[in-house]
């Protein structure tokens, strides 16, 4: 890899979290405009609808140096209403997939970092609590520059009695601390895990409505985006996009795809209880990721709703950025391949077709 990633994988997240970000995204400064927005990403101008989804930028210091860096659109990390502990050491590794991830592989993990790259993350969602991340967030969201908007990501949290009410109250919770700070968008994270019958809540259609229904009617006109996994079944998208298409502004897909991680020894290569299993993220993935902007470009004008598409998965180069763009996606994003190459979005305002 050419760039020292702006999220090193070989210390904790909490050494991230103090010392980062690394590399070119550690020394940056403000971009003077050259030119006016071409671009309108959920009412907001933008130069190029193009960001970091929520993940790797862990606090504002990394939120402002991805907008120093020209990644136009990024989403500050999602976070809950109370402090919530990282996984434990190591969170990020290297996995090695030949041609294209499908749902419920093995594959063997290790710290050989190398294109075409694909990873593995497994942090179990972390969050500082809100005396921390609320002035954080509204100052990275103030810093934004013309040309630019930063998106608030959040999730609720399962309460211990399993009350179905009380997760509502959580995310409602959630989102009217994610509105004080004063960020111009909101995402609410639906592809965590979920009480009910499905082990995603995206994948739990009519527990998501309700969710949504409840973020919406407490954040009144700001836009709201939904983050969701990918969807083998085209009947069961078509519903959950019926069901929640109204209400919602934006989609974003997709997270990551789960497989088993094992080390080069056979044995489970994330410590601890429930992380036999893990996302995975990259290049590997690019393929449900345009299927996924595809479809719900499809089901967005068959059924007449207006909801942006957030494309994600496996955005390497301006070429992927442009098969999103064609694909249907009003904005892309880019998460793993953004780590380890810092001057993507310059790249991309460079050589893409789609702009």
């Amino acid at each position: 890899m050419s760039y020292v990633p702006f999220y090193d994988p070989a210390k904790s997240y909490l050494d991230n979290f103090e010392h980062g970000p690394f590399g070119l995204f550690a020394d940056t400064s403000p971009a003077s405009p050259t030119s006016e927005p071409k671009h309108q990403f959920l009412g907001h101008p933008v130069f190029v609808p193009f960001g970091i989804p929520a993940g790797p930028l862990i606090n504002g210091r990394f939120v402002k140096a991805a907008l120093d860096m020209g990644f136009d659109i990024p989403v500050y990390k999602t976070v809950r209403t109370h402090r919530f502990e990282c996984h434990p050491w190591p969170n990020v590794l290297a996995v090695k997939v030949e041609g294209d991830l499908v749902p419920d592989r093995t594959l063997i993990a290790n710290h050989n970092y190398a294109e075409p790259l694909s990873i593995t993350n497994s942090f179990g969602v972390p969050s500082f609590g809100p005396e921390f991340w609320q002035p954080d967030m509204a100052e990275a969201a103030a810093y934004a520059g013309p040309g630019q908007v930063v998106v608030g990501s959040f999730q609720g949290t399962l309460p211990e009695n399993g009350s179905v009410a009380s997760y509502l109250e959580d995310f409602v919770l959630g989102a009217r601390l994610v509105k004080e700070t004063g960020v111009k968008i909101i995402e609410v994270n639906l592809s965590c895990p979920n009480e009910g019958t499905a082990n995603l809540l995206c994948f739990d259609i009519q527990r998501s409505r309700r969710v949504v229904e409840a973020i919406k009617d407490e954040i009144g006109s700001v836009p709201l985006v939904i983050k969701m996994a990918y969807y083998k079944d085209d009947h069961r998208l078509e519903e959950f996009v019926r069901e929640v298409g109204k209400t919602v502004d934006g989609i974003s897909a997709i997270n990551t795809i789960s497989a088993e991680i094992l080390d080069e020894d056979g044995k489970q290569a994330l410590p601890g209880a429930g992380r036999l299993r893990s996302g995975v993220c990259g290049s590997a993935v690019k393929w449900a990721g345009l299927a996924m902007a595809s479809r719900l470009a499809r089901l967005r004008g068959e059924l007449g709703m207006k909801f942006a598409i957030v494309g994600v998965g496996g955005v390497g180069n301006a070429a992927a950025f442009d098969e999103y763009r064609r694909a249907g996606a009003d904005a892309v994003m880019s998460a793993t391949a953004a780590m380890w190459n810092p001057r993507l979005a310059e790249e991309i305002k460079g050589q893409s077709h789609e702009l």
